[in-house]
């Protein structure tokens, strides 16, 4: 049964006032941030999950960092953005929010930067929303870092669509993204490490359970 994104979010409660104008802000200037039923799919998950410590790769403004940790007041976060115009952006919608205590940004590309920029941090939870061609390189840099029993979450499979279509189809510039976000999902589906789940939420999301 296919349900619209419409009545989904028509579910979905309204956000305070500094998320609606995050999400406006977006809108306006082309600024990829989760989609709304995803963001609410990924925050039950964690509410279930209850993580103390999450590392998310791709902060954008500084949107899911803010809703994770205003849904998780426990919750530290450190999120990594290579592109130091939204990286600001991000921190001073946090410092808005009062989170500056909660969430750590950190500039730079996440392929790139150290253990030591990591304070040599383990974490409970791992958010994956970044260049969409690298997510296996992203795992493979950052799992060791997960706590036992830990969470991976990979959002952004479906690649607006372009993942279910005939590659025949799909623009030629976006043909490599494509392959890789396929190889992808097949390498960690097998994994031998790891109990994943796909979830066809907001744009497509990847649910990792270390064993």
């Amino acid at each position: 049964m296919n349900v619209s994104d419409e009545f989904l979010k028509d579910l979905i409660k309204p956000r305070s006032a500094i998320f609606m104008e995050m999400e406006q802000y977006a809108k306006e200037n082309h600024v990829p941030i989760m989609q709304l039923v995803g963001m609410e799919s990924l925050l039950q998950l964690l509410s279930l999950q209850k993580p103390t410590s999450i590392l998310e790769l791709g902060t954008a403004i500084g949107y899911s960092s803010m809703r994770m940790a205003t849904k998780l007041t426990e919750v530290t976060i450190v999120t990594v953005e290579r592109d130091e115009q939204k990286a600001e952006l991000a921190e001073s919608y946090i410092e808005r929010a009062n989170l500056q205590n909660r969430i750590q940004v950190i500039i730079g590309d996440a392929l790139e930067i150290s253990q030591e920029q990591l304070a040599d941090q383990t974490f409970d939870a791992i958010f994956i929303d970044a260049a969409k061609g690298q997510y296996k390189n992203f795992f493979e840099k950052y799992a060791p870092l997960l706590n036992d029993g830990g969470v991976i979450y990979c959002d952004n499979l479906l690649l607006n669509g372009l993942s279910e279509l005939p590659m025949s189809e799909v623009p030629r510039r976006k043909r490599t993204m494509v392959r890789n976000q396929h190889q992808f999902m097949e390498w960690l589906m097998n994994h031998p490490d790891y109990d994943t789940a796909f979830f066809p939420v907001g744009d497509g999301m990847l649910v990792s359970i270390k064993r």
